[in-house]
Protein backbone atom coordinates (compact mmCIF):
# COMPACT_ATOMS: atom_id res chain seq x y z
CA UNK A 1 0.00 0.00 0.00
CA UNK A 2 1.36 3.40 -1.03
CA UNK A 3 1.92 5.85 1.81
CA UNK A 4 0.51 9.37 1.98
CA UNK A 5 3.91 10.95 1.33
CA UNK A 6 4.23 14.52 2.65
CA UNK A 7 8.04 14.55 2.66
CA UNK A 8 9.64 17.90 1.87
CA UNK A 9 12.10 16.38 -0.57
CA UNK A 10 12.97 14.04 -2.06
CA UNK A 11 9.24 13.94 -2.44
CA UNK A 12 6.29 12.07 -3.84
CA UNK A 13 6.42 11.39 -7.59
CA UNK A 14 3.66 10.44 -10.05
CA UNK A 15 3.08 6.69 -10.07
CA UNK A 16 3.39 6.56 -13.86
CA UNK A 17 6.83 8.20 -13.59
CA UNK A 18 7.90 5.62 -11.02
CA UNK A 19 6.60 2.75 -13.14
CA UNK A 20 8.26 3.93 -16.35
CA UNK A 21 11.56 4.62 -14.62
CA UNK A 22 11.48 1.22 -12.90
CA UNK A 23 10.98 -0.47 -16.28
CA UNK A 24 13.88 1.50 -17.74
CA UNK A 25 16.12 0.37 -14.89
CA UNK A 26 15.59 -3.20 -16.04
CA UNK A 27 15.75 -2.39 -19.75
CA UNK A 28 15.45 0.85 -21.72
CA UNK A 29 13.12 0.66 -24.69
CA UNK A 30 14.13 -2.88 -25.71
CA UNK A 31 17.80 -2.02 -26.33
CA UNK A 32 19.14 -4.78 -24.06
CA UNK A 33 20.59 -2.37 -21.48
CA UNK A 34 19.40 -0.55 -18.40
CA UNK A 35 19.07 3.22 -18.22
CA UNK A 36 21.73 2.84 -15.51
CA UNK A 37 24.16 1.36 -18.03
CA UNK A 38 23.84 3.46 -21.18
CA UNK A 39 26.45 6.01 -22.15
CA UNK A 40 25.55 9.66 -21.69
CA UNK A 41 27.05 10.12 -25.16
CA UNK A 42 24.72 7.56 -26.74
CA UNK A 43 22.00 8.46 -29.20
CA UNK A 44 19.48 6.95 -26.76
CA UNK A 45 20.38 9.37 -23.96
CA UNK A 46 20.79 12.31 -26.30
CA UNK A 47 17.20 11.72 -27.40
CA UNK A 48 16.03 11.53 -23.77
CA UNK A 49 17.84 14.75 -22.83
CA UNK A 50 16.59 16.69 -25.84
CA UNK A 51 13.01 15.55 -25.26
CA UNK A 52 13.25 16.56 -21.59
CA UNK A 53 14.51 20.04 -22.47
CA UNK A 54 11.92 20.50 -25.22
CA UNK A 55 9.02 19.49 -22.98
CA UNK A 56 10.29 21.63 -20.10
CA UNK A 57 10.42 24.63 -22.45
CA UNK A 58 6.93 23.87 -23.73
CA UNK A 59 5.32 23.55 -20.30
CA UNK A 60 6.91 26.73 -18.95
CA UNK A 61 6.64 28.63 -22.27
CA UNK A 62 10.33 29.46 -22.14
CA UNK A 63 11.33 32.02 -24.81
CA UNK A 64 13.71 31.05 -27.62
CA UNK A 65 16.55 33.25 -26.36
CA UNK A 66 16.89 31.14 -23.19
CA UNK A 67 18.87 27.96 -22.65
CA UNK A 68 17.85 25.06 -20.40
CA UNK A 69 20.43 22.98 -18.58
CA UNK A 70 20.14 19.80 -16.52
CA UNK A 71 23.18 19.50 -14.28
CA UNK A 72 24.37 17.89 -11.05
CA UNK A 73 25.28 19.56 -7.79
CA UNK A 74 21.89 20.67 -6.57
CA UNK A 75 20.69 24.21 -5.91
CA UNK A 76 23.49 24.56 -3.34
CA UNK A 77 26.06 24.54 -6.15
CA UNK A 78 23.99 27.18 -7.95
CA UNK A 79 24.37 29.44 -4.90
CA UNK A 80 28.01 29.77 -5.99
CA UNK A 81 27.63 29.42 -9.78
CA UNK A 82 25.20 32.32 -10.01
CA UNK A 83 27.54 34.95 -8.52
CA UNK A 84 30.59 33.35 -10.17
CA UNK A 85 28.97 33.97 -13.57
CA UNK A 86 26.94 37.12 -12.93
CA UNK A 87 28.35 39.18 -10.04
CA UNK A 88 30.82 41.84 -11.17
CA UNK A 89 30.64 44.35 -8.32
CA UNK A 90 27.46 43.98 -6.25
CA UNK A 91 24.18 42.10 -6.15
CA UNK A 92 20.93 42.46 -4.21
CA UNK A 93 19.42 39.55 -2.27
CA UNK A 94 16.14 39.13 -0.43
CA UNK A 95 16.61 37.10 2.75
CA UNK A 96 13.37 35.19 3.27
CA UNK A 97 14.62 31.88 4.66
CA UNK A 98 17.45 29.43 5.25
CA UNK A 99 18.17 28.76 1.59
CA UNK A 100 18.21 32.46 0.73
CA UNK A 101 20.59 33.00 3.64
CA UNK A 102 22.91 30.30 2.30
CA UNK A 103 22.80 31.85 -1.17
CA UNK A 104 23.80 35.20 0.34
CA UNK A 105 26.73 33.59 2.15
CA UNK A 106 28.12 32.14 -1.09
CA UNK A 107 27.61 35.35 -3.09
CA UNK A 108 29.77 37.30 -0.64
CA UNK A 109 32.83 35.43 -1.93
CA UNK A 110 32.46 37.21 -5.28
CA UNK A 111 31.48 40.78 -4.50
CA UNK A 112 29.36 43.11 -2.44
CA UNK A 113 25.96 41.76 -1.39
CA UNK A 114 23.15 44.11 -0.47
CA UNK A 115 20.48 42.45 1.66
CA UNK A 116 17.42 44.47 0.64
CA UNK A 117 15.20 43.02 3.37
CA UNK A 118 14.98 40.12 5.80
CA UNK A 119 12.41 38.35 7.95
CA UNK A 120 15.08 36.54 9.98
CA UNK A 121 14.15 38.44 13.15
CA UNK A 122 10.78 36.66 13.21
CA UNK A 123 12.22 33.24 12.26
CA UNK A 124 11.12 33.84 8.66
CA UNK A 125 7.38 33.74 9.39
CA UNK A 126 6.57 36.22 6.61
CA UNK A 127 7.82 37.46 3.24
CA UNK A 128 9.43 40.93 3.52
CA UNK A 129 7.72 43.76 1.64
CA UNK A 130 8.11 47.48 0.94
CA UNK A 131 11.85 47.39 0.30
CA UNK A 132 13.96 49.14 -2.32
CA UNK A 133 16.03 47.26 -4.88
CA UNK A 134 19.01 49.34 -6.08
CA UNK A 135 19.10 49.89 -9.82
CA UNK A 136 22.89 49.69 -10.05
CA UNK A 137 23.32 46.06 -8.98
CA UNK A 138 24.31 43.25 -11.31
CA UNK A 139 21.20 41.27 -10.40
CA UNK A 140 18.47 40.77 -7.80
CA UNK A 141 18.10 37.29 -6.26
CA UNK A 142 15.20 35.82 -4.32
CA UNK A 143 13.83 32.43 -3.28
CA UNK A 144 10.23 31.88 -4.38
CA UNK A 145 9.24 29.23 -1.84
CA UNK A 146 10.70 28.50 1.57
CA UNK A 147 10.31 24.82 2.36
CA UNK A 148 11.41 25.04 5.99
CA UNK A 149 9.21 27.96 7.07
CA UNK A 150 6.19 27.57 4.77
CA UNK A 151 6.24 30.94 3.02
CA UNK A 152 5.95 31.65 -0.70
CA UNK A 153 6.40 34.67 -2.94
CA UNK A 154 4.22 34.27 -6.04
CA UNK A 155 5.29 37.47 -7.78
CA UNK A 156 7.11 37.94 -11.06
CA UNK A 157 9.23 41.05 -10.52
CA UNK A 158 9.20 43.48 -13.45
CA UNK A 159 12.62 45.10 -13.06
CA UNK A 160 15.13 46.75 -15.36
CA UNK A 161 17.95 44.79 -13.71
CA UNK A 162 18.41 41.03 -14.14
CA UNK A 163 16.23 38.91 -11.83
CA UNK A 164 17.47 35.55 -10.53
CA UNK A 165 15.20 33.11 -8.68
CA UNK A 166 15.68 29.88 -6.78
CA UNK A 167 12.51 27.94 -7.62
CA UNK A 168 13.60 24.58 -6.26
CA UNK A 169 10.37 23.85 -4.45
CA UNK A 170 7.63 25.44 -6.56
CA UNK A 171 8.75 25.19 -10.19
CA UNK A 172 5.92 23.77 -12.36
CA UNK A 173 3.41 24.28 -9.53
CA UNK A 174 2.03 27.60 -10.80
CA UNK A 175 2.23 29.82 -13.89
CA UNK A 176 5.26 32.10 -14.17
CA UNK A 177 6.39 34.58 -16.82
CA UNK A 178 9.89 33.32 -17.59
CA UNK A 179 10.63 36.44 -19.65
CA UNK A 180 10.69 38.48 -16.42
CA UNK A 181 13.73 36.49 -15.22
CA UNK A 182 17.32 36.30 -16.37
CA UNK A 183 18.01 33.04 -14.55
CA UNK A 184 15.89 30.46 -12.72
CA UNK A 185 17.38 27.43 -11.03
CA UNK A 186 16.52 24.66 -8.61
CA UNK A 187 16.87 21.09 -7.52
CA UNK A 188 14.52 18.69 -9.26
CA UNK A 189 13.55 16.66 -6.19
CA UNK A 190 10.24 18.39 -5.39
CA UNK A 191 8.06 18.77 -8.48
CA UNK A 192 10.16 17.51 -11.37
CA UNK A 193 11.87 14.27 -10.44
CA UNK A 194 14.14 12.49 -7.97
CA UNK A 195 17.24 13.89 -6.31
CA UNK A 196 20.30 14.26 -8.49
CA UNK A 197 19.23 16.62 -11.26
CA UNK A 198 19.35 20.42 -11.16
CA UNK A 199 17.60 22.62 -13.71
CA UNK A 200 18.86 26.01 -14.89
CA UNK A 201 16.89 28.33 -17.16
CA UNK A 202 19.14 31.13 -18.37
CA UNK A 203 18.76 34.10 -20.68
CA UNK A 204 21.72 33.80 -23.01
CA UNK A 205 22.51 37.49 -23.22
CA UNK A 206 23.30 37.75 -19.49
CA UNK A 207 26.49 35.69 -19.80
CA UNK A 208 30.03 36.83 -20.58
CA UNK A 209 29.90 40.07 -18.62
CA UNK A 210 31.99 39.31 -15.55
CA UNK A 211 35.66 40.20 -15.60
CA UNK A 212 36.97 37.20 -13.65
CA UNK A 213 38.05 33.93 -15.28
CA UNK A 214 35.60 31.11 -14.58
CA UNK A 215 36.62 27.43 -14.33
CA UNK A 216 35.08 25.47 -17.18
CA UNK A 217 32.91 23.23 -14.99
CA UNK A 218 31.43 26.28 -13.22
CA UNK A 219 30.85 28.31 -16.38
CA UNK A 220 27.26 28.29 -17.66
CA UNK A 221 28.53 28.92 -21.20
CA UNK A 222 30.46 25.65 -21.09
CA UNK A 223 27.31 23.70 -20.31
CA UNK A 224 25.23 25.55 -22.89
CA UNK A 225 27.78 24.85 -25.63
CA UNK A 226 27.85 21.18 -24.62
CA UNK A 227 24.07 20.77 -24.17
CA UNK A 228 24.48 19.75 -20.50
CA UNK A 229 26.98 17.06 -21.55
CA UNK A 230 30.31 18.66 -20.64
CA UNK A 231 30.63 16.02 -17.95
CA UNK A 232 28.46 13.02 -17.12
CA UNK A 233 24.99 14.27 -16.16
CA UNK A 234 22.62 12.49 -13.73
CA UNK A 235 21.24 10.17 -16.41
CA UNK A 236 18.53 8.30 -14.52
CA UNK A 237 17.35 11.43 -12.73
CA UNK A 238 16.87 13.19 -16.06
CA UNK A 239 14.97 10.19 -17.41
CA UNK A 240 12.64 10.29 -14.39
CA UNK A 241 12.20 14.05 -14.88
CA UNK A 242 11.05 13.38 -18.43
CA UNK A 243 8.44 10.92 -17.18
CA UNK A 244 7.14 13.51 -14.69
CA UNK A 245 7.00 16.23 -17.35
CA UNK A 246 4.98 13.90 -19.58
CA UNK A 247 2.58 13.35 -16.68
CA UNK A 248 2.20 17.11 -16.13
CA UNK A 249 1.35 17.58 -19.79
CA UNK A 250 -1.10 14.66 -19.78
CA UNK A 251 -3.21 16.15 -16.99
CA UNK A 252 -3.48 19.59 -18.56
CA UNK A 253 -0.19 21.35 -17.96
CA UNK A 254 0.70 23.98 -15.41
CA UNK A 255 -2.70 25.69 -15.31
CA UNK A 256 -4.33 22.39 -14.33
CA UNK A 257 -1.60 21.67 -11.77
CA UNK A 258 -2.02 25.16 -10.29
CA UNK A 259 -5.75 24.66 -9.84
CA UNK A 260 -5.13 21.33 -8.10
CA UNK A 261 -2.48 22.84 -5.83
CA UNK A 262 -4.71 25.73 -4.81
CA UNK A 263 -7.47 23.31 -3.89
CA UNK A 264 -5.20 21.00 -1.90
CA UNK A 265 -3.60 23.80 0.10
CA UNK A 266 -6.96 25.47 0.79
CA UNK A 267 -8.39 22.23 2.19
CA UNK A 268 -5.52 21.94 4.66
CA UNK A 269 -5.33 25.62 5.62
CA UNK A 270 -9.08 25.71 6.22
CA UNK A 271 -8.73 22.84 8.69
CA UNK A 272 -5.76 24.43 10.44
CA UNK A 273 -7.78 27.63 10.89
CA UNK A 274 -10.85 25.73 12.10
CA UNK A 275 -9.28 23.13 14.35
CA UNK A 276 -8.96 24.15 18.00
CA UNK A 277 -5.77 22.12 18.51
CA UNK A 278 -3.66 23.57 15.70
CA UNK A 279 -2.44 26.92 14.40
CA UNK A 280 -0.37 28.03 11.42
CA UNK A 281 3.14 29.41 11.81
CA UNK A 282 3.04 31.92 8.94
CA UNK A 283 1.78 35.24 10.30
CA UNK A 284 0.56 36.78 7.02
CA UNK A 285 -2.08 34.70 5.20
CA UNK A 286 -1.04 35.93 1.75
CA UNK A 287 2.48 34.61 2.39
CA UNK A 288 1.33 31.05 3.05
CA UNK A 289 2.97 28.50 0.80
CA UNK A 290 0.94 26.20 -1.44
CA UNK A 291 3.79 23.72 -1.37
CA UNK A 292 4.82 23.47 2.30
CA UNK A 293 2.14 23.96 4.93
CA UNK A 294 3.68 24.56 8.37
CA UNK A 295 1.64 24.43 11.56
CA UNK A 296 1.98 23.64 15.25
CA UNK A 297 -0.19 22.64 18.19
CA UNK A 298 -1.69 25.38 20.32
CA UNK A 299 0.42 26.07 23.43
CA UNK A 300 -1.85 24.15 25.78
CA UNK A 301 -1.56 21.03 23.60
CA UNK A 302 2.20 21.13 22.86
CA UNK A 303 2.88 17.88 24.70
CA UNK A 304 0.60 16.00 22.30
CA UNK A 305 2.88 16.39 19.27
CA UNK A 306 4.28 12.85 19.26
CA UNK A 307 0.81 11.45 19.89
CA UNK A 308 -0.51 13.13 16.74
CA UNK A 309 2.48 11.94 14.74
CA UNK A 310 1.74 8.39 15.89
CA UNK A 311 -1.90 8.73 14.84
CA UNK A 312 -0.86 10.02 11.44
CA UNK A 313 1.60 7.16 11.01
CA UNK A 314 -1.13 4.64 11.80
CA UNK A 315 -3.08 6.03 8.84
CA UNK A 316 -0.17 5.74 6.41
CA UNK A 317 0.76 9.43 6.65
CA UNK A 318 4.51 10.07 6.58
CA UNK A 319 6.82 13.07 6.37
CA UNK A 320 4.80 15.61 8.38
CA UNK A 321 7.23 16.22 11.23
CA UNK A 322 8.28 19.87 11.07
CA UNK A 323 11.82 21.04 10.48
CA UNK A 324 13.80 21.53 13.68
CA UNK A 325 13.92 25.30 12.99
CA UNK A 326 10.14 25.53 13.32
CA UNK A 327 8.97 22.39 15.08
CA UNK A 328 5.42 21.12 14.87
CA UNK A 329 4.31 19.80 11.51
CA UNK A 330 5.03 20.40 7.84
CA UNK A 331 2.88 18.94 5.09
CA UNK A 332 4.48 19.25 1.67
CA UNK A 333 1.83 19.33 -1.05
CA UNK A 334 3.91 18.89 -4.17
CA UNK A 335 2.34 18.34 -7.57
CA UNK A 336 2.15 14.55 -7.43
CA UNK A 337 0.52 14.42 -3.98
CA UNK A 338 -3.13 13.48 -4.39
CA UNK A 339 -6.08 15.40 -3.00
CA UNK A 340 -7.06 12.21 -1.18
CA UNK A 341 -3.81 12.30 0.79
CA UNK A 342 -4.63 15.82 1.97
CA UNK A 343 -8.16 14.73 2.89
CA UNK A 344 -6.71 11.81 4.87
CA UNK A 345 -4.49 14.19 6.83
CA UNK A 346 -7.40 16.54 7.52
CA UNK A 347 -9.53 13.62 8.72
CA UNK A 348 -6.71 12.63 11.11
CA UNK A 349 -6.60 16.19 12.47
CA UNK A 350 -10.38 16.16 13.02
CA UNK A 351 -10.22 12.80 14.73
CA UNK A 352 -7.40 14.00 16.99
CA UNK A 353 -9.36 17.10 17.94
CA UNK A 354 -12.43 15.04 18.72
CA UNK A 355 -10.56 12.65 21.03
CA UNK A 356 -8.74 15.44 22.89
CA UNK A 357 -11.66 17.85 23.37
CA UNK A 358 -14.22 15.48 24.79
Amino acid sequence: MRKHNFNAGPSVLPEIALENTAKAVLELNGIGMSILEISHRSKEFESILNETITLFKELLQIPDDYSVLFLGGGASLQFAMVPYNLLNKKAAYLNSGSWASKAIKEAKFFGEVIEVASSKESNYTYIPKNYTIPDDVDYFHFTTNNTIFGTQLRKDFDLKIPVVADMSSDILSRPIDVSKYSLIYGGAQKNIGPAGATFVIIKNEILGKVQRPIPSILNYQTHIENNSLYNTPPVISIYACLQTLKWVKSIGGIQAIYKMNLEKSQILYDEIDRNKLFKGTVTVPEDRSMMNVCYILQDEFKDLENEFLDLAKSKGIIGIKGHRSVGGFRASLYNALSKQSVVTLVEAMKEFEKTKLK
